[in-house]
């Protein structure tokens, strides 16, 4: 199973209105080009994607692009794979990667536009949400001065310096 974070915005609102401007600064002969390629694909994913994007391509309404609460189709309008994106706020997209854990899927991909900035916000807004119901916890072992933040990666200490060659 792989789950894109698009955003983790505190408000729901604030990345709906994100994600509706995102889309209108498509061209409809943008999407319809990169539909057409995309409709050649062989991939069962693919042929997945585009199905969820039939409505928006008969009726142009961006909300028709919200496939299941929090889960957004958009991200494959424009681009290949079988991609969706789980989209809310911090505690929406907690709830849903908790709704995927109930079915038993135990490992996600995450990522997301733009890569940094969204990678901080999943840290500081969702993870210490599922951190707080028992859902998640740090691979890296605990420490006496453990401040409540979360790391994005296990350290072993400080940097070293880089070879020089």
């Amino acid at each position: 199973m792989s789950a894109r974070i698009l955003d983790g915005r505190a408000t729901a609102a604030a990345i709906k209105e994100d994600l509706r401007k995102r889309v209108a600064e498509l061209t409809a002969a943008e999407i319809a080009t990169s539909q057409q390629a995309l409709a050649k694909s062989v991939s069962v994913g693919q042929q997945t994607m585009r199905g969820l994007h039939e409505a928006y391509r008969d009726r142009g309404k961006a909300q028709d692009l919200e496939i299941y609460p929090n889960l957004w189709a958009g991200v494959g309008l424009v681009r290949g794979g079988a991609g969706t994106a789980l989209v809310g706020s911090h505690a929406e997209v907690a709830d849903r990667i908790q709704e995927y854990a109930a079915l038993g899927i135990e490992e996600f991909i995450m990522s997301g536009y733009p890569h940094l900035e969204e990678a901080y916000w999943f840290g500081e807004g969702v993870l210490p949400i599922l951190r707080r119901r028992g859902r998640w916890q740090h691979p890296a072992p605990a420490d006496e001065d453990d401040n409540g933040l979360v790391p994005f990666a296990p350290t072993s200490g400080p940097a070293q310096p880089a070879a020089v060659s």
